[in-house]
């Protein structure tokens, strides 16, 4: 009989493992689920990833941002070490941040289809300016579709007060 715990961790290879190697190349095949426990609540997880690095496409320079990932789940959550170990996997990708940002977002969205996510990127100035896309999605058919589109709608009508770049 299998106990909780083994179910919990069940087809999970990176949590706890001392060995991972961390892939310097774009790899979405890196990001791994678990079952969530709580699917009758809706909830938003946040993800904060203050140290992501990715590379501009025309001049190889290292970009920086601090991205953050919001989602309501559905059945599956995606675990953390391996979300960790893809963002890493972008260190030498070359991409705009849109793209950048809207890539990890579909990503997240064939792994876990989740009722609603979206994906903010904070990017340092690189030539006087910094760019900080926003994407979403809610899940057609849904409320979340709905949410989707007002919080587009309304996301940066009051931005904050940008201090630190």
């Amino acid at each position: 009989m299998m106990k909780n715990r083994d179910r919990e961790i069940e087809g999970l290879s990176l949590l706890g493992n001392q060995e991972v190697k961390y892939n310097y190349d774009y790899n979405p095949k890196v990001l791994e689920t678990f079952e969530n426990k709580n699917q009758e609540n809706e909830y938003f997880v946040k993800f904060n990833c203050p140290e992501f690095t990715s590379l501009c496409p025309i001049t190889g320079q290292p970009d920086f941002a601090t991205i953050y990932i919001s989602y309501v789940p559905s059945v599956y959550m995606v675990e953390s070490k391996s979300l960790k170990l893809y963002l890493f996997s972008y260190r030498n990708h070359g991409g705009f941040h849109e793209d950048c940002v809207n890539t990890i977002m579909k990503d997240l969205i064939k792994l876990m289809d989740p009722k609603y996510i979206e994906v903010w990127g904070k990017f340092t100035p690189r030539g006087g300016i910094s760019i900080d896309p926003y994407c979403n999605y809610g899940k057609e058919g849904t409320d979340w579709q709905d949410t989707a589109k007002q919080r587009l709608h309304m996301h940066d009508l009051n931005p904050e007060k940008v201090d630190n770049r």
